[in-house]
């Protein structure tokens, strides 16, 4: 997390921890310089915790969670515990004055941090600045958790004196009376650029030493766990002497953000987003079973009916597609969808799906031989028959990545050596180790005409 060489800043105020109240790791630090790693410096903040029983709600506009809860897992039937609302509400005029009005109080802004700080997720001192035509942001009042009157408002992250936090935060709606019970703080942390470990997570310096979370320039508790996931995994295969388990850029969103942090070695807070994944219509909620399972199975993660379980929604689906792509209509006794359609005599139900706005329940009275599927069934044949040209214009662009990806590099190839490649080629190449071509064309500033290079060497070194 934020613990290695940590500094928290209040104002004016600095204090070494990772946390609030909590220590610093100065010499992990150390010892991580001692044995050759090149660390970094970032940035993140924090809003204040405040007390949920000093917050005049009625004055928020409350928002309320899914109804029905969706489920993480596939093997959950539903979720009963209590769920508690969150709130929105919006900062003032008077609030953007204070702010603007203390803004050389601000740790990020009196020059005492010159550390990345994480673009996506500015301060409100931030906010205030760069928005100055915005007389107001919101802000979401999240319950920190069941049996605590704790509230994390987010969108106020600052590191302004507590003072000027608290009388800031009192010009909100709904938060004219509130209690801190923590301040908020910027914090900053020591980082490992991420070209120093694989793709499995092993750093490149010291065998079995797994990186995972801020460590490697991310931020995020999601982007983190999928990487103490992925680490754990593949220390666990190693430890056994098995090859590592290494998600593609096509298959899971942890392989995209992994890819991009062995690949690119970002310089700022990292955050996973669906917009960097260029095959992310193949990465969706309904097909994780269809692509993860088999991983699963594979690993002993899943026994033989909870295998079948996924086997059998994926037979289902096939078999709800045909039977809608099968069921042919007349289109003269359609009502008013005969309309939307134009010239044709006959329509299967499945082409009613792909027009726009015309969902499930809108051809269940035509669908004389519907079948009892669960509903998850007929989400997924539904998402399949709408996007189905998207879907098989995706799957050619995977086809290409992947033969891309299975020209594999060897990671003792000796770069430096070759002819016609140019120096910086060389040196980006040698840096990083991409461990396929696919890869290699990753890496920026890396041409096609490096990898044309690249491509010919690989294929001379195999030969000899």
């Amino acid at each position: 997390g934020t613990f290695l060489g940590g500094l928290i800043h209040i104002g004016e105020k600095t204090v070494a921890a990772g946390r609030f109240n909590e220590p610093a790791a100065y010499k992990l630090s150390d010892s991580l310089l001692s044995l050759g790693f090149e660390l970094g410096r970032l940035k993140t903040g924090t809003p204040p915790r405040i007390d949920g029983a000093t917050v005049d709600f009625d004055s928020c506009q409350i928002q309320p969670g899914d109804d029905p809860i969706p489920l993480f897992s596939a093997f959950s039937k539903s979720i009963t515990r209590p769920q508690i609302p969150c709130h929105l509400t919006y900062t003032s005029l008077e609030t953007k004055r204070i702010i603007s009005e203390n803004l050389d109080k601000s740790a990020m802004f009196s020059g005492k941090i010159s550390s990345t700080g994480p673009r996506y997720c500015p301060s409100i001192e931030d906010k205030v600045y760069r928005f100055a035509d915005k007389e107001s942001h919101q802000i979401f009042l999240e319950p920190e958790g069941n049996g605590t009157n704790e509230i994390y408002p987010n969108g106020f992250s600052t590191s302004l004196p507590e003072d000027v936090q608290l009388a800031a935060l009192r010009t909100v709606c709904g938060l004219e009376k509130v209690v801190i019970i923590r301040p908020g703080y910027a914090v900053e942390y020591d980082y490992c650029p991420a070209h120093q470990i694989k793709a499995s997570m092993e750093t490149k310096n010291v065998r079995g030493l797994y990186f995972a979370g801020q460590i490697n320039g991310t931020s995020g508790y999601e982007e983190a766990a999928g990487q103490g996931l992925m680490a754990g995994i593949n220390a666990s295969l190693a430890l056994d002497g098995r090859e590592p388990l290494i998600l593609d850029r096509s298959e899971a969103y942890i392989g995209v953000m992994l890819d991009d942090l062995v690949t690119r070695s970002t310089t700022e807070p990292y955050r996973m987003f669906t917009s960097r994944a260029e095959h992310r219509l193949a990465l969706r909620e309904d097909n994780a079973s269809d692509r993860m399972s088999l991983y699963a199975a594979h690993y002993g993660l899943l026994d033989s009916e909870k295998l079948e379980k996924f086997a059998l929604l994926k037979r289902e689906t096939e078999e709800e597609i045909r039977r809608l792509e099968s069921v042919r209509l007349n289109v003269a006794k359609l009502g008013q969808l005969s309309a939307r359609i134009g010239r044709k005599n006959h329509v299967s139900l499945a082409d009613l799906l792909r027009m726009p706005s015309v969902g499930y329940a809108d051809i269940a009275d035509l669908d004389k031989d519907k079948l009892e599927v669960p509903q998850e069934v007929i989400e997924r044949a539904a998402i399949r028959i709408r996007y189905a040209g998207y879907i098989e214009k995706q799957n050619r662009e995977i086809a290409r990545f992947k033969k891309l990806e299975g020209e594999k590099i060897p990671e003792s190839f000796l770069y430096l050596s070759l002819v016609g490649l140019k120096n910086e080629a060389k040196e980006k190449f040698t840096k990083f180790r991409p461990r396929s071509l696919g890869q290699a064309g990753r890496i920026e500033g890396i041409t096609s005409g490096d990898i044309a290079v690249l491509a010919v060497a690989l294929k001379r070194h195999k030969a000899a």
